[in-house]
């Protein structure tokens, strides 16, 4: 629960309004007190940001300034009530202070754009056991998951899809299926790296927990789990959506029994194939997956 209440919240806005040169009809408010919300997301799609904090939050800043935002402007000031001088720095000024009192602070971003990057660059994930999809594979992919915000998804064996997931649905939960322990690890870097909140790392899946959030969608990377992974999926939400990723020929031709099998109507197959001009003008070919959409539930009305 939050430990801020409107009272408190307006109180915070009137002091950033008397002390800062803000407009309040452009600030987005985020309370990340006990709530799985990813604030570097917030702050580089929105240019004000007012953020309640607890005060658990000691690499902060540092965090924001490794993702590229030491150029923000933090207001702040030191205590946790809406009182006292204001303070304003650059947030690279900051780096190795962290928050310790739970308190608010205004973060202001001159780059900020309105909608996140579909397609990230894979030097932005971390390095490790992991070998990325293709960022114009994986934008594709974010389009055919038609995410909304406060939609969850699990998603197995895609990390660099979780995290680009958790980012787009920003309100809703990830649920990353990691069965090798080194992707475990290389998922957890990510989420470090991208200061996301919302994504919960299991191990396992055939018995999912009804603590885990349920999936409105899944993405799947497909392997010889993949019929025990659907099943499970249908069992635990009988309209989810799924898409479903593989290189392999011996997966493709299975998949659409596997769909039917599970009460799973296929919408939609499709390859893509993406080259490009490498440094010697040659045409180099990236790998060419199949990309299968389905939805569970309704099969009754054809």
């Amino acid at each position: 629960m939050s430990i801020f209440n409107n009272e408190s919240i307006l109180a915070w806005l009137k002091y950033f309004s008397d002390n800062a040169d803000i407009d309040l009809a452009s600030i987005r408010i985020l309370d990340v007190t006990g709530r799985d919300k990813n604030l570097m997301a917030a702050v580089q799609a929105n240019p004000s940001v007012l953020v309640f904090t607890d005060g658990n939050h000691p690499e902060i800043f540092y965090n924001m300034w490794d993702n590229g935002m030491g150029d923000c402007q933090v207001w702040y000031n030191e205590g946790s009530e809406p009182s006292g001088p204001m303070k304003h720095n650059l947030l690279s000024e900051m780096i190795d202070r962290g928050v310790n009192v739970s308190a608010a602070m205004l973060i202001e971003n001159p780059h900020a754009h309105s909608a996140y990057p579909t397609g990230l660059d894979n030097s932005s994930f971390s390095p490790g056991s992991i070998r990325y999809v293709a960022p114009e594979i994986r934008a594709v992919i974010m389009n055919k998951l038609h995410l909304n915000e406060t939609e969850n998804i699990c998603v197995v064996s895609g990390e660099s899809i979780a995290v680009e997931a958790a980012i787009a649905a920003r309100k809703g939960q990830v649920v990353a299926v990691e069965y090798k322990e080194g992707d475990h690890q290389t998922m957890e870097e990510n989420l470090v790296r991208f200061g996301l909140r919302n994504v919960r790392i299991v191990s396992d899946m055939e018995s999912y927990s009804h603590r885990w959030p349920v999936p409105d969608v899944a993405f799947l990377v497909a392997s010889d789990k993949l019929n025990m992974e659907l099943r499970t999926l249908v069992h635990v939400n009988p309209k989810i959506r799924v898409v479903i990723y593989t290189l392999e020929f011996s997966y493709m031709s299975h998949i659409p029994g596997m769909l039917w099998e599970n009460g799973i109507k296929p919408t939609e197959v499709m390859q893509l194939e993406v080259s490009k001009v490498g440094r010697k003008d040659e045409i180099e070919v990236q790998p060419a997956p199949w990309i299968f959409s389905g939805q569970a539930g309704g099969m009754e009305e054809d």
